[in-house]
């Protein structure tokens, strides 16, 4: 098309309006809409005509330097995510400009915290006279972050905050050092029931009730959401986000890493090495599913496994038609799995927090047993991880979107490789084998993620604790 405006693949955006200087955008004409960064969202002013006002941090390594921005509301939709994620959105309408072109677009906003672009340029966006090329870059020239530096840096917050635990095992070693930690620090911490949760869906001031009664507003939450109560807590998680709570994981990370047969789908997109996963329907197919895994002995597991239950060695390939046949036969949802024996019984855990993986353990399984888990009986120990091992744990969690991680991990004779990425990672075993405060760590990266000055809640309610809630 003679004249057209050409883009690239990923291109350096601004937004006048908003007062944004340079973001960088990443050109996907596979997406229907387009989105922006966005964290801390809060609506205001009548409902006939509502604002929109959000946080963005453009420079994704530098959480410190933050745009408050605010916009007219024009919709709020729910957007299906190319992972297949349902998420109602906010929806605004700002000029974008790129090179020296300038055309307003609809934004919905979401956070993309994890994501190396703060935007997504979908086809609506992109006009009849504008051309997109895949294989060039910044095609309507290159910004600079240097663009902020006369902008304010935001310190990480120094005023208490009030944070709530969504658990219902209060008492255990994780929750407890987690609010140890925290309140160590000056902050208030709540335990919240999430089975004593109840929502109420309003678009002007949602709330979450507890035992009836309304909680107040928190500055964060920190989920610890058992398997049993994923797709319940996901739901208050999200709750407590449209209130404007700072969520630690979000909910659609937390839910794609419960999947296990989704989880390795998204790992397997991302390029990152696991063992060969086969997943079959028709119980005609158990010689194909043993053969895409390069024959026994393999590993059978159940998608809702957790603590290494559900999770079986099958030495021979009769043995494995067995357990296979024997797990159809309960109509269970299994994988099976690439038997990884070099490993010798050992796993590695990353925990990783904030795309670092800040301390790390092996652990070995008892004699006869290949399952690690420390729930079964398995040791630990310290460990020096390489540096492929370091990014592979890293990279693992980011393709789950997941802030806070436990990545296992086997070291296999083509090097790491991936078994599970866990969103609720006990810090037990961790803290004790390597001597670090990971607790501490973690609230650290959360008073570096909090608004600094909590969103209005509609009316004027006194706050309440979940203790007083509760009596």
């Amino acid at each position: 098309m003679a004249g057209a405006f050409m883009l690239g693949w990923e291109e350096w955006a601004a937004f006048p309006k908003l007062n944004i200087p340079a973001v960088k955008a990443k050109v996907d004409t596979g997406a229907r809409t387009s989105a922006l960064h966005a964290v801390s969202v809060e609506p205001f002013g009548p409902l006939e005509s509502p604002q929109v006002r959000f946080v963005l941090h453009p420079i994704p390594d530098k959480p410190e330097i933050e745009v408050v921005c605010s916009a007219p509301a024009v919709d709020r939709r729910e957007v299906i995510s190319s992972n297949g994620e349902r998420e109602l959105r906010w929806v605004i309408e700002t000029p974008v400009r790129m090179g020296d072109r300038e055309w307003p677009v609809e934004l919905t906003l979401t956070n993309r915290e994890t994501m190396m672009y703060r935007m997504l340029l979908g086809r609506q966006a992109i006009r009849e006279d504008m051309m997109v090329n895949p294989t060039l870059s910044y095609c309507q020239g290159e910004l600079s972050y240097d663009l902020y530096k006369d902008f304010p840096k935001r310190r990480p917050v120094k005023r208490p905050l009030r944070i709530a635990i969504l658990t219902r095992e209060p008492n255990n070693y994780s929750s407890q050092r987690l609010k140890d930690s925290a309140e160590t620090r000056g902050h208030v911490v709540e335990m919240i029931n999430t089975a004593r949760c109840t929502l109420a869906i309003d678009a002007s001031d949602p709330d979450v009730y507890y035992d009836g009664k309304p909680l107040p507003h928190y500055d964060a939450v920190i989920p610890r959401i058992g398997a049993s109560m994923t797709s319940y807590g996901m739901a208050v998680l999200r709750q407590f986000s449209m209130m404007g709570a700072y969520c630690l994981n979000i909910p659609e990370a937390i839910g794609a890493s419960r999947d296990k047969l989704y989880a390795h789908q998204v790992l397997a997109r991302a390029g990152i090495q696991m063992p060969v996963t086969a997943f079959a329907h028709s119980p005609k197919d158990t010689a194909n599913l043993i053969s895409h895994v390069r024959g026994a002995p393999l590993v059978v597991k159940l998608l809702q496994s957790t603590q290494g239950r559900g999770v079986v060695l099958a030495e021979t390939r009769k043995a494995a038609e067995s357990v296979i046949d024997a797990f159809r036969g309960l109509d269970a949802n299994f994988i099976v799995q690439e038997f990884v024996k070099e490993a010798d019984g050992a796993d590695i855990r990353c925990f990783v927090v904030g795309g670092k993986v800040v301390a790390s353990m092996m652990r070995q399984a008892e004699s006869g047993e290949f399952r690690s888990n420390l729930h079964r009986g398995g040791s630990a120990k310290r460990v020096r991880i390489t540096k492929e091992e370091r990014a592979s744990a890293v990279q693992a969690a980011k393709a789950l979107g997941l802030s806070v991680a436990g990545v296992d991990m086997l070291r296999s004779s083509t090097g790491p490789k991936i078994l599970e990425v866990n969103s609720s990672p006990g810090l037990e075993g961790v803290e004790r084998t390597s001597g670090k405060d990971v607790a501490g760590m973690i609230v650290e990266y959360i008073e570096g993620h909090v608004r600094q000055v909590p969103p209005r809640r509609a009316g004027k309610r006194r706050s309440r604790t979940a203790e007083e809630v509760a009596e």
